[in-house]
């Protein structure tokens, strides 16, 4: 028993195969790089092919583990469905799928656009997460048992859980965000859809709930606004980093979470518990 209970035992990732889709930057690389980092074979997809070739040169330099990679273009079910077929070409199984590919759009109230503010941001953002999972499914739940099922983990964000879509450091004054933050919300009710559908065939689905990391998604409130002023509006005085996402995707990759499905886990230093109201003044 206790050798079950060693960290080696209760958090390997080693020698499983997993799919990470926008794999090539931001939070998809920081999952990747923990995957390979601990001997996973990952391939991650985007449509960027010079990104994701960086990347992956990157992450096989390092090792143990490896990664492959796949141009791929999710904002469409035929997208999906290539990304889909790509995969059963080259594995017969897959053990992990992480749903990070994603897209927001910043508009005025007054004329926000349809096709790319609306239609774009909802197609990339949840539709491929049901079209990838239910497309890869029969190579998640091959072999999979209950104590060691298949994994699903969706990125959303804490703006999933947020009413406020203008003000945010991340757009710029005057545009709101109402499609991605509604986009989000979707995707922490599709992920606990997916896990009561998929419990059976023992294939656990999750969804982290990142707040401010760097990534492309936030990339404007880096360069306005500046890190340091980023990390002062946040109650631990940081922003998200490779470490801490890297932390949360293993445990849900891991034996340790092997009992944890439909959950909606926060990684953002308490900030949506402090509604963004943070005291200079109250740091020791």
């Amino acid at each position: 028993m206790s050798q079950e209970l060693s960290i080696p035992n209760l958090f390997h990732v080693k020698s499983k195969i997993a799919v990470v889709s926008g794999g090539g930057s931001g939070i998809g690389k920081m999952i990747a790089s923990a995957l390979v980092a601990n001997g996973a074979k990952v391939y991650i997809a985007a449509r960027k092919e010079s990104q994701l070739k960086a990347a992956a040169d990157e992450l096989n330099a390092s090792g143990p583990g490896k990664c492959h990679y796949i141009v791929a273009d999710l904002g469409s079910k035929a997208g999906c469905d290539a990304l889909v077929a790509e995969i059963k070409k080259r594995e017969s199984k897959i053990h992990i799928l992480v749903n990070n590919s994603g897209a927001t759009w910043g508009a005025s109230w007054d004329n926000f656009p349809e096709k790319e503010g609306w239609d774009r941001v909802l197609a990339l953002n949840v539709k491929s997460i049901f079209y990838m999972t239910s497309g890869l499914s029969d190579l998640l739940e091959k072999d999979s048992t209950s104590q060691d099922p298949a994994r699903v983990i969706n990125i959303s964000s804490v703006a999933g859980v947020s009413a406020h879509a203008e003000g945010s450091s991340v757009a710029d004054a005057g545009m709101g965000l109402w499609s991605y933050n509604t986009s989000k919300a979707a995707v922490n009710h599709l992920t606990s859809t997916l896990a009561v559908t998929l419990a059976k065939r023992y294939v656990t689905v999750n969804a982290i709930l990142p707040g401010v990391f760097p990534s492309k998604m936030t990339a404007f409130g880096f360069k306005t606004t500046g890190e340091k002023k980023m990390a002062e509006g946040q109650p631990m005085g940081r922003v998200g980093s490779t470490r801490d996402m890297a932390g949360i995707a293993l445990f849900l990759c891991s034996p340790a979470s092997a009992h944890i499905t439909g959950q909606h886990i926060m990684i953002d230093g308490g900030a949506t518990l402090f509604g963004g109201k943070v005291s200079p003044g109250a740091r020791l």
